[in-house]
């Protein structure tokens, strides 16, 4: 079925128009007429005919008109008007393909059957009754031709969107569990190594400067394990930094959490599962979200996700929740607060981390601070994600400063 496909794709009209003029004439030359050959008026008549197909066959409305005109002219005047039958009906198929909307083709159906039965005024029942029997094909056949091929051509449509919907979201998925991995590894190398290191480096500073009675071969040790330590963490707040801002790094996909456009959607989706499991959402989402940075969207959306898991088991069923997300002055303003007052608490999937500690960690390394706490009503949760990202780590180790510029510290607790 490859070929008719082909033959009937919006973009080959004018090949369509061309093979059926050239029908048309091998009709006029080659099949036996009731005269040896075509009258001056089937000419007269089917050239024109010919003509408007090649030169509107990118307006089927002007085309279907002009055809159903001269065919109205044909069946007053000459007895084979077969060739402007054919146009018309073939002008009615294109007018059925191309059409925006079926008010179009419902139009262009009742001017062809109205020509049509011009043929029939004034004619016995029986001939009358045999005229509107032959609308069936003349009219019939192009209008369900057409239907069917602008349903196959819809179906189509949707399954090329369907595929790139679940292959957009598949990547999606993917960027974010490779995000979520990140985030884990730079949490561990902030947490874990880069304090460790930190701490070695202070002390080896401070030991430079109390022990001021030291063999020169030990001074150089010393000012070598800290000049290397002091390397070693810059590199490891490098990479923890690129872990954490994956815009950061131009051009490595991988670090994308989420696609900017996509966020507004990501929310509505977390919303519409929320509501799902019973509780009322009113969200108020400014459309400015759609614009913001891939670490901060992937943390609006998490929040969200965690902020609404929490109160369909908290509050419980039936419960009010508001969520308000907006942008002002490059900040992003989150807040989701309930009425406490639902019915039985429910179990819904955990969708945004590990309760209010993951939520207050993944604000902290975007430099904000999350508020959660009890209302007259229910329980509220808000926090500001800065327009920039304050790294934690250089703010934690100022002591470690103090020791890389040679002004002795005290030792860490």
């Amino acid at each position: 079925m490859s070929w008719l496909g082909r033959l009937f794709d919006l973009r080959d009209t004018l090949v369509r128009m061309v093979l059926l003029d050239l029908t048309g004439l091998c009709y006029l030359l080659v099949v036996p007429h009731s005269t040896s050959t075509p009258t001056t008026a089937q000419w007269v008549l089917a050239v024109p005919a010919f003509a408007m197909a090649l030169a509107a066959h990118r307006r089927p409305v002007v085309n279907m008109v002009a055809q159903a005109a001269l065919l109205a002219v044909a069946i007053s005047l000459i007895d084979d008007f077969t060739i402007n039958q054919v146009g018309a009906s073939w002008a009615l198929l294109e007018m059925t393909m191309r059409a925006r909307g079926p008010r179009a083709i419902w139009l262009a159906t009742a001017l062809l059957v109205a020509v049509d039965l011009t043929d029939s005024i004034g004619d016995p029942p029986r001939r009358f009754a045999s005229g509107v029997v032959g609308l069936a094909v003349e009219v019939g056949v192009p209008v369900l031709l057409g239907l069917v091929i602008r349903a196959n051509r819809e179906l189509s449509r949707q399954a090329v969107e369907r595929a790139l919907a679940e292959q957009r979201q598949h990547e999606s998925e993917s960027r974010a569990a490779r995000a979520d991995e990140r985030s884990a590894i730079a949490r561990e190398l902030h947490d874990v190594v880069a304090h460790h290191v930190a701490s070695m480096v202070l002390r080896v500073g401070v030991a430079r400067h109390v022990l001021t009675d030291l063999d020169p071969r030990v001074g150089e040790v010393f000012d070598d394990v800290h000049g290397t330590g002091t390397a070693a963490l810059a590199e490891l707040r490098r990479l923890v930094a690129v872990l954490r801002n994956p815009d950061g790094v131009r051009g490595d996909a991988a670090l994308t959490a989420i696609e900017p456009a996509a966020l507004p959607a990501a929310i509505g989706a977390s919303i519409d599962r929320a509501r799902q499991a019973g509780i009322t959402v009113e969200a108020d989402l400014d459309p400015a979200i759609g614009s913001l940075d891939a670490v901060r969207g992937m943390a609006v959306l998490r929040l969200t996700q965690e902020a609404l898991t929490n109160v369909a088991r908290h509050a419980g069923t039936s419960a009010l929740a508001h969520l308000v997300v907006a942008v002002r002055d490059g900040a992003v303003h989150w807040e989701v607060s309930d009425n406490g007052r639902g019915g039985v608490p429910v179990s819904v999937p955990a969708g945004g981390g590990h309760g209010i500690t993951g939520m207050r960690e993944r604000v902290e390394v975007l430099g904000g601070r999350l508020e959660a706490g009890p209302t007259e009503a229910g329980w509220r949760v808000r926090t500001v994600l800065p327009a920039t990202a304050t790294e934690p780590s250089t703010r934690s180790l100022p002591r470690d400063r103090a020791a890389s510029a040679g002004s002795p510290a005290p030792e860490p607790a």
